[in-house]
């Protein structure tokens, strides 16, 4: 069915529906771009939320090896894709829908104004023969009624006998003016009216149906084209519909690894202490608490107080207790106590319960084989590169390669001594007889041996060149008369809380500082770096203040300038005491 046949007369409709047309696609067009802003939005928001939630690196240690964690972080990795997935949506329609929807409707506008203004030509070229028409017909209206009017005066001029015969004769004349006037007029109407016809004739038959079928063509494109692309944006939804349930799929399947089971040996793995359960408390018979009178023999009953909480008997002594070291400012915790003095774990893990220390160097003795292997298999390539040099001096120098060997040499022999050290820590944890040198394979890649260096234990400091030793022989194989002792070798690690009180003398740190007043002054003697907790680092001649005079251990508790307290050498220091004169 053709616009031009069924349409003929509708020209002004057509042009309407032709405008509401380009406005669908436009609308079309507007809607399309909200929905990639939506999906945009959504897709910024979903990320937004994964991202939120992400787990930190303190999450990820906490909670990394339960089954429950790790489904939900897989959920939102999931759910990561999903977003991207809507991207994906917005993308394609902005990239594809929107660009076409945009030509066509750019193309569509420019179309249909020219075929608009074709026919408005067409249409005012009919407009004008009409308008001729017109007026060559008024034309001969005029002219056939002033021919009758000088038919009718010439025969009243030829009846009246008055009148003489040269004025019959002037409108005798007069008559056949205006009646040739009359047939005059009469032919030029005709031969527009045959030229009016015949451009109607076309204008209705041929050149305004064919600007009718152009419009019709043109509108039925838009609308095909209004279609593939409402089809095309249901396709772009499908296509990413089987990744949207692979990751709906993934979510799933992360649900199904929640073992509840498995976490709970999880729980157990993991907080574990491996203490023994303790044994029945012993009745404490007072009666017998008796002890000798040194001054005159006679037996006397040491008094004791009874502390009664929630139902329980709590028995200490309250008379004659030496003062022994209690934790400062934190430094100083026993996981046996539950009380958390510092946030830096020791590097042999025995702030960790039994069963948390083997697992955590067990973790660490893995490690440190992987960065063995790692630099080992480095440094046979650079050895199977350095042989193919001295082979083919022309591919590259040997030697540039030595310098690289040497540091490889150097890593391997520190991971073999933190290696030995720390099988050495698992071995005192799992209660096996440790060596105190660490072990390092005899062939050492990152020196030679003809130099006469030999293994030393890093937990001793060489002596300082051209010092004299103090005359104060206190540590354990330490002599005097030994040039080589010295500085004396002192205990690598700081007192353990165990060896020096028990959990119910914990103090407040102000109660501490109170119980450590200044005793005296001390001077450097030689700089010391501090590596375990509680130590304090101090340079040479460095003065300090003594809080607490060395309790034959080794360590001496002082406090330096800069308010910073902790435990220094005491071989290493020289100390003046206020309450006496000695050095």
């Amino acid at each position: 069915m053709s616009w031009g046949t069924e349409l003929w007369d509708q020209y002004d409709t057509v042009a309407v529906h032709t405008q509401k047309g380009i406005d669908f696609c436009e609308r079309f067009t507007n809607f399309l771009k909200e929905r990639s802003h939506i999906e945009f939005e959504y897709a910024k928001n979903l990320k937004r939320l994964v991202k939120n939630y992400q787990p930190k690196k303190k999450d990820e240690e906490e909670y990394g090896q339960f089954s429950w964690a790790k489904a939900f972080w897989d959920l939102l990795k999931e759910l990561h894709d999903l977003a991207g997935q809507h991207e994906v949506i917005a993308e394609n329609t902005q990239g594809n829908v929107i660009k076409d929807l945009n030509n066509l409707v750019q193309d569509y506008k420019q179309d249909r104004k020219k075929e608009l203004q074709e026919g408005a030509k067409i249409q005012e070229h009919l407009k004008a023969s009409l308008a001729q028409l017109e007026k060559r017909e008024k034309q001969y209206e005029k002219a056939f009624r002033e021919a009758e009017k000088a038919t009718d005066a010439y025969r009243r001029a030829d009846a009246d006998i008055n009148l003489s015969r040269a004025e019959v004769e002037k409108h005798r004349n007069n008559m056949m003016l205006k009646s040739q006037q009359s047939d005059d007029c009469k032919n030029e109407y005709a031969s527009q009216l045959q030229q009016t016809n015949q451009h109607q004739n076309e204008h209705y038959h041929n050149h305004m149906p064919q600007v009718f079928q152009r419009l019709q063509n043109i509108d039925e494109n838009r609308i095909d084209k209004i279609k593939s692309y409402i089809k095309q944006s249901a396709d772009i939804e499908r296509n990413i519909i089987p990744i949207i349930n692979t990751c709906i799929d993934g979510m799933v399947k992360a649900s199904d690894s929640i073992n509840a089971m498995e976490d709970s040996i999880s729980v157990v793995n993991k907080y574990k202490s491996g203490y023994p359960i303790p044994s029945d408390i012993a009745f404490d018979d007072l009666s017998n608490s008796q002890i000798q009178d040194g001054r005159n023999g006679n037996t006397l009953t040491t008094p004791k107080n009874l502390n009664v909480e929630k139902g329980s008997v709590k028995a200490t002594i309250s008379g004659g207790k030496s003062k022994k070291r209690s934790g400062l400012l934190g430094l100083f915790s026993s996981s046996k106590t539950n009380v958390t003095r510092s946030d830096d774990p020791k590097e042999d893990f025995s702030d960790l319960p039994p069963s948390q220390r083997k697992k955590q160097l067990l973790k660490k003795i893995d490690s440190i084989k992987k960065e063995i292997t790692r630099e080992t298999a480095e440094r046979e390539g650079m050895l199977k590169m350095k042989d193919v040099y001295v082979q083919n001096p022309a591919l590259g120098d040997p030697n540039s390669l030595d310098k690289k060997i040497e540091e490889n040499g150097e890593k391997l022999d520190s991971c073999r001594k933190e290696l030995s050290k720390f099988q050495n820590y698992l071995s005192d944890a799992e209660g096996k007889k440790s060596t105190t040198n660490l072990a390092v394979s005899d062939d050492s890649l990152s020196r030679s041996t003809s130099d006469g260096s030999v293994n030393r234990d890093p937990n001793i400091i060489p002596p300082p060149p051209s010092i004299q030793q103090p005359n104060n022989d206190v540590y354990t194989g330490y002599s005097s008369n030994s040039s080589n002792n010295w500085p004396p070798p002192y205990s690598s690690s700081i007192p353990d809380d165990d060896e020096l009180h028990s959990p119910d003398e914990f103090e407040d740190p102000e109660e501490v500082l109170e119980q450590y007043p200044v005793i005296g002054t001390c001077r450097a003697l030689y700089s010391f770096t501090a590596e375990n907790e509680g130590s304090v680092t101090m340079e040479e001649n460095e003065e300090m203040s003594v809080l607490e005079q060395d309790q034959g251990d080794g360590w001496t508790r002082v406090r330096k300038k800069d308010e910073a307290e902790g435990f220094v050498p005491t071989s290493y220091i020289q100390i003046h005491f206020f309450d006496q004169d000695e050095v």
